[in-house]
């Protein structure tokens, strides 16, 4: 019986599976999960695409990695492989809550896990009528929000399910916050009415925080988190072009995200995610800021060179020879002092302000080849495996 892994598309992260499952010398099969017809029927099931039959691939297959991108193709690979007697990394029910940033914040605040304020309006910002009438709710649900939340503090607005950043929407005044709040449609990203959040005053950087477990043994929080830094926006995220550092975590910080991880994973023997937290930093500040950006500036020059390597077409040619052009690149920009010193900034801020965190989302399909990896130490495709690899053995 060997471990499958699913993907939609095979990327930088489904590459470096791969090849840590060469290097660990575990049996892969692969799975396509985009291109598939599933089918059932009193005869069983068949997988096929138009030019493979994957029906016997599935059937040997006792554990899943599940790596499909799109949230919702991956909540239901998870369940279509778990009704075909397969374990999944994740799981389905996992995958059920991580796609809903209010599901999973409402179990952590159940469970006394620090979250930012967090509130929901059932109702969309339009009600399309028959006939074409339209019932704009816009102001009502900013009455509501601005209820609970002051809006010279800041008000988010998020897409329950959304990734990567898309449509989170910062309002400091009152016709932004209609506007945003009128941008928010739904969609498949926001299936159902409105979130919004008090804006966190995080300063410059959040954390990205690995926990995982596998069968039989204790859950572990990866001592190091990948903090993603900048002021190009007031989202921190990397696809916004922000950089990536390092930050070693202090014990009681590792406790806490155990702590949610266990939360989150209740019930299954093996899983993996990748925490997001932020601190509310307020003036607690360590640096002067206007030296911080100078030192971001260069760092910023030095990180150049790694993203042009991550651009470089050799990693569809030959991965292992691009991958290592990659880490050379980012062990360069690692080396300078504008990185060591802003490491330096981050690792101080997070242990004045650790009584500060808050956590705020949770992926269950963390991307993490080109930054997380590079930054942390941590190969995530080694707890990924062995996670995997933990429920056929047991």
């Amino acid at each position: 019986m060997s471990i499958a892994l699913l993907y939609e598309r095979s990327e930088n992260d489904e590459n470096g599976i791969k090849l840590t499952a060469q290097e660990l010398g575990i049996d892969l099969t692969y799975i396509p999960f985009r291109k598939i017809a599933f089918a059932i029927s009193k005869n069983g099931f068949s997988a096929k695409t138009k030019g493979k039959d994957y029906t016997s691939v599935i059937e040997g297959t006792k554990a899943v990695l599940n790596r499909a991108q799109s949230k919702n193709r991956r909540l239901q690979a998870s369940y279509i492989m778990e009704m075909l007697g397969k374990k999944t990394l994740n799981s389905s029910e996992i995958e059920f809550l991580c796609y809903s940033k209010l599901r999973t914040l409402l179990l952590l605040h159940k469970e006394g896990i620090p979250i930012p304020k967090t509130v929901f309006v059932p109702c969309d910002a339009v009600d399309a009528m028959k006939g074409g009438r339209e019932i704009h709710n816009e102001k009502d649900i900013a009455d509501l929000f601005q209820q609970e939340i002051p809006l010279e503090q800041g008000i988010v607005i998020k897409a329950d399910a959304g990734t990567h950043g898309k449509m989170i929407m910062l309002s400091k005044t009152r016709d932004q916050l209609e506007a945003n709040i009128l941008e928010t449609k739904p969609s498949i990203i926001n299936p159902v009415g409105i979130v919004a959040q008090e804006l966190i005053q995080k300063w410059f950087y959040d954390l990205r925080i690995i926990v995982y477990q596998e069968k039989g043994k204790q859950p572990v929080c990866y001592h190091t988190a990948m903090a993603r830094a900048g002021f190009k926006d007031f989202r921190t995220n990397t696809f916004l072009g922000n950089l990536v550092f390092h930050a070693k975590l202090p014990k009681a910080i590792q406790d806490l995200a155990v702590k949610c991880g266990q939360i989150l994973g209740k019930g299954n023997h093996a899983w993996i995610f990748a925490l997001d937290a932020m601190f509310d930093v307020g003036e607690n500040k360590n640096v002067d800021e206007a030296e911080l950006k100078l030192e971001l500036d260069k760092a910023g020059q030095a990180f150049l060179s790694v993203q042009k390597m991550k651009q470089d077409e050799l990693r569809l040619t030959d991965f292992a020879a691009w991958n290592a052009r990659l880490e050379h690149a980012f062990q360069v920009y690692k080396s300078t002092s504008a990185y060591e010193k802003i490491n330096s900034i981050i690792e101080e801020s997070v242990e004045r302000n650790m009584g500060a965190i808050v956590f705020h989302e949770a992926n269950s399909c963390p991307e993490f080849w080109e930054n997380t990896r590079l930054a942390t130490g941590l190969n995530v495709a080694v707890p990924l495996l062995k996670g995997a690899q933990s429920l056929i053995d047991s």
